[in-house]
Parts: structure tokens; C-alpha cells; sequence
């Protein structure tokens, strides 16, 4: 065993620490509005650490550093481009979404257009969730696990790692999922930051891991022909997931939606926004610097887990695991408490109403166990895709950018409806769904940005003009939709907009930097 008896410590005190956590913050009467919105009083510290925490899971640490090992530093394009995605989302669209006072994006989507657009992106988001999010956080621990465990298989871990992160979403609901998730967050942060200076340590310092790398690895903008991450794409392409996961994803929206003012929801998407850019430094880095030390390692993938295997010291090495897994079970519980939210309230408390909160909780609670099960089931098909990055982007592409195309439709123009809604979804989802068809089965492929591009177009063209061909009174109005965006953006607190404009600035900065 790789781990010493040190390690084994500091990982088994960590673990405790965290369900003691849990269990203290469960001691609430157990209502729709604390289960699922930890009753609407979140601060923006918390909303902010635990946005972070929700995005940055162990799929993430791998999957990121093995694209900067394997492609270079262009994988930061996604988190640069969630700094700014989350100020829009911060100073435009939040205002409106807490003043309708809903517990769900698939809520927003029936009140906007109707309840066919709801159960659509009800169903899609509890897919996405189940066979993605915790799926792919479950299948990274589990060769965390081997690797540090040699005979450790994943049919053990697996199953023990999805039930104790299930534990804190079926006992305390999302109030004991933030206060965890900020926690961790902040661990997270400090054991990536000694990763990263181990790593460079040992590989020379900066300016030898910068002669080392190609010159094209250093660059944040490629050429057109990059299978990656051409700037088509980034252009085009990115900002499509990146609206579709800020913005309509439930695992993020669900944490500014219990927050206890607006004010803190703007300042807690800001603060994830500062965060993001961060992982230029901490989670991107340490893949450069991994070339210099592997550099004929099999899969970009393997890098993460080398590094703190081979750098980091009896103690640090456990700190380092202990940090893995919290991360593990806080985007777990993340995404197991979100899953449990959709299908409670938009399934099933949309077919009965008049059910009373105590058993629309316990029916999240089923549905917590239910979503956990079958994340753990999936984990082993994940393993039939060549890298871990391209399972996560690739999902994304194909499948989300008609719900981007009416999140966007229909919050900035009030003439969108019922009928152009369902049709894009309609149109939409069969383009992705035969794009994503073409590439698996290898007769034509069209690089998933640029396919994300593609499909978000033909949605909000749809959109648009059936939108346009049926009757004014058609368009359902949403609440506040006379509200001038303008109006929205001056009414923020004046910190919050300087904060905003100091955060464009620095992304700006970044950006030119590495151009």
C-alpha cells in the first residue's frame, strides 16, 4: 500500500470531521424550503465556496490537468470563460430568478414557456447528473483509490464512496451540502496550491517547465484546425456550455437560489467567478509541469494522480487523498441533493399538489437513494471512453444547447413562446442526438464545440421564427420580464458592480497574457 499509516490517519480524521459536519448542520426540521433551498438563507461566502466546490470535483482535478499534460494551458478557456458567464448570470438573469421565488430551472421553464419545456429539461438535467456528474466523480476516486491501493477494485470502492456521499444529501439536504462543500472548497484549494508547487519544484522552477512545453501548449487561442479547441469553437461553442451549465444546470442555480438576498447571490456567483480564474495556477499548471517530469505517460489522465503520488511527502500525501475524497462527496452530495430537487418538484409535487412537505421530502430522500444507485451502476461504462475530458465536454456539446438556446431566448426577448420553445427542443435535441450518433460511430465528425455552435443556431432559429409566426398573445410573459435589463444591472449594489468590473478586467487580463 502506497499510503503510509500517516496518511491512513489523516484521511480517516478528515472523513469523520466531514459527517460530523453533516450531522450538524442536518438538526433542522426537515421542510421543502430548508431540504431543497436550505431555507433561502445561504450568505455569498458559502454560495461562492460552495458553487466552486459544486464545479471543481475529482473529474475535474483529473480531467483538467490531463488535458493541460496532454493538449496544453487551452483547457483554461472554460474557466475563464465561466468568470465571465457567471457576471452576467451575477448582474442580468439572477434578479429575475429569485424573484419568482422557484425551487427549480425546470420551474423557470414552465413559467416562461410551459410544462412541456419543463419535464424536458427535468428529464434531461437528471440524466445529465446520474450518468455524467456522479458517475464521473465515482469512476475518478475509484482509480484514486487503485492507484494508492494496488488490489483495491473499483466493485468495493464504488459503492461505498456514492453511499457515504448520499449520506449528507439524504440527512441534512442542501444546507448540510453547502456548509460541506464550502469547507472542502477551501481544503481543495490548499492542497492543489502544494501540488502545484511541489511539481514545480522538482521540475526546475517556471521558466524551465515554460522552455520545456511546445510553444502551442502556452497558447490560450489555436487555430481553426485544432481538433480541441479551435477558436471557432471557443468562440462559438464554449460560451454555449458555459450558459447552459452557469445558468439553467440545477446543481449550480440551486446555490444562488438559497441565497438570503440578492445581494449575497450576486456576491457568492462573483466570488465563484474569482475562483475560477484561479485554476489557471493551481489545477491547469501542474500539467505543464508534468510533462517536464512523465512525459511518455500513456493517457494525459494518469498525470494528476502521479504527481501527488511521486511529490508529495508521508501526511501531505494523505492530506492530499483526504482532500480527493471530500471533493468526491461534495460534488457527489451536490449533484445527488439537485437530482432529488428536479424529480421532487417536477415530477412529483407538479403531479400532486396537495402533498404535504414532509412527504415530498421523503421522496427526495427515495430519490436521493434511487440516483445514487444508479451513478454507481453506470461507473464502469465510462471506462470505454478514450480520455475522461472528452466524456464530460462531449455529453455537454451534443445535448444541452437547445436548453441554452431557450434560456437565452427567453429571458431577453419577451416575444418567445410555447410553440417556438417545444419545436426547438424538438429540432434541437434530434440534431444533437444525430450529431453525437455520426461521431460515435465514426462516419462523420464534427468537432463538439463547433457542433454545440451548430445546434444552439438551429434551436434559437426555430425559436425565433415559430415564436414569430404565431400570435402576440402567444408569448408568455415572465415575471419581471418588463424590467429593462439596464434597470436590473444599475439596481445592483454598487460593490457588486465594481466587483463585476474588476473581474472582466482581470479575465481580460489573463486572456491578453496568454493569447
Amino acid at each position: 500500500m502506497i499510503l503510509s499509516w500517516v496518511d491512513v490517519g489523516v484521511v480517516g480524521t478528515y472523513l469523520a470531521a466531514l459527517v460530523a459536519l453533516g450531522l450538524a448542520a442536518s438538526r433542522r426540521r426537515a421542510s421543502a424550503g430548508e431540504y431543497f433551498l436550505a431555507s433561502r438563507g445561504a450568505s455569498w461566502p458559502t454560495i461562492g465556496l460552495a458553487l466552486f466546490g459544486s464545479n471543481v470535483s475529482p473529474g475535474t482535478l483529473i480531467g483538467v490537468t490531463g488535458s493541460a499534460y496532454a493538449l496544453g494551458i487551452s483547457v483554461y478557456n472554460y474557466d475563464w470563460m465561466a468568470t465571465v458567464v457567471l457576471v452576467v448570470f451575477a448582474l442580468l438573469f439572477l434578479p429575475q430568478l429569485l424573484a419568482m421565488r422557484i425551487y427549480t430551472m425546470p420551474e423557470y421553464f414552465e413559467r416562461r414557456y410551459d410544462v412541456r419545456a419543463r419535464l424536458w429539461l427535468a428529464s434531461l438535467s437528471v440524466l445529465l447528473y446520474v450518468l455524467l456528474d456522479a458517475a464521473g466523480a465515482l469512476y475518478c476516486t475509484g482509480l484514486l483509490l487503485e492507484a494508492l491501493v494496488p488490489g483495491l477494485g473499483m466493485r468495493a470502492t464504488v459503492p461505498a464512496l456514492a453511499a457515504l456521499a448520499a449520506f449528507y444529501a439524504l440527512t441534512g439536504g442542501l444546507r448540510s451540502v453547502m456548509r460541506t462543500q464550502a469547507l472542502q472548497a477551501l481544503i481543495m484549494l490548499g492542497s492543489a496550491v502544494l501540488l502545484a508547487i511541489f511539481s514545480f519544484e522538482k521540475a526546475g522552477g517556471l521558466q524551465a517547465v515554460l522552455r520545456a512545453n511546445p510553444p502551442s501548449h502556452l497558447d490560450l487561442i489555436l487555430p481553426a484546425s485544432d481538433p480541441y479547441m479551435p477558436w471557432t469553437g471557443l468562440l462559438f461553442g464554449a460560451p454555449v456550455l458555459a450558459f447552459y451549465y452557469w445558468c439553467t444546470n440545477q446543481v449550480m442555480v440551486q446555490r444562488t437560489l438559497a441565497a438570503r438576498s440578492l445581494a449575497d447571490g450576486q456576491r457568492g456567483a462573483l466570488l465563484a467567478g474569482f475562483l475560477k480564474l484561479l485554476t489557471l495556477f493551481v489545477i491547469v499548471s501542474p500539467g505543464l509541469a508534468g510533462r517536464v517530469l512523465y512525459p511518455h505517460l500513456r493517457t494525459g489522465d494518469q498525470i494528476y494522480l502521479r504527481l501527488a503520488r511521486s511529490l508529495l511527502p508521508p501526511g501531505l500525501l494523505g492530506l492530499f487523498v483526504a482532500a480527493f475524497l471530500g471533493s468526491l462527496m461534495a460534488a457527489l452530495s451536490a449533484t445527488y441533493n439537485s437530482a432529488a430537487t428536479v424529480i421532487s418538484m417536477d415530477f412529483i409535487r407538479r403531479s400532486r399538489p396537495r402533498m404535504s412537505e414532509r412527504r415530498v421530502v421523503g421522496w427526495g430522500r427515495v430519490a436521493t437513494a434511487l440516483c445514487m444507485l444508479a451513478s454507481a451502476a453506470w461507473v464502469p461504462q465510462i471506462a470505454r471512453f478514450p480520455s475522461l475530458w472528452q466524456y464530460f465536454q462531449a455529453v455537454l456539446a451534443y445535448f444541452t444547447a437547445p436548453i441554452a438556446a431557450l434560456f437565452l431566448g427567453g429571458i431577453l426577448w419577451p416575444r418567445a413562446n410555447a410553440r417556438g420553445a417545444f419545436a426547438a427542443l424538438i429540432v434541437g435535441g434530434g440534431l444533437g442526438a444525430l450529431l453525437f450518433g455520426l461521431s460515435l460511430l465514426g462516419i462523420a465528425h464534427v468537432q463538439f464545440l463547433v457542433a454545440a455552435a451548430i445546434d444552439f443556431a438551429v434551436s434559437l432559429a426555430v425559436l425565433v421564427l415559430l415564436s414569430l409566426s404565431g400570435s402576440r398573445s402567444a408569448a408568455r410573459e415572465s415575471v419581471l420580464q418588463a424590467d429593462a435589463l439596464g434597470e436590473r444591472l444599475l439596481g445592483a449594489a454598487r460593490d457588486v458592480r465594481w466587483a463585476a468590473l474588476a473581474l472582466i478586467a482581470l479575465t481580460a487580463t489573463i486572456v491578453v497574457k496568454f493569447w
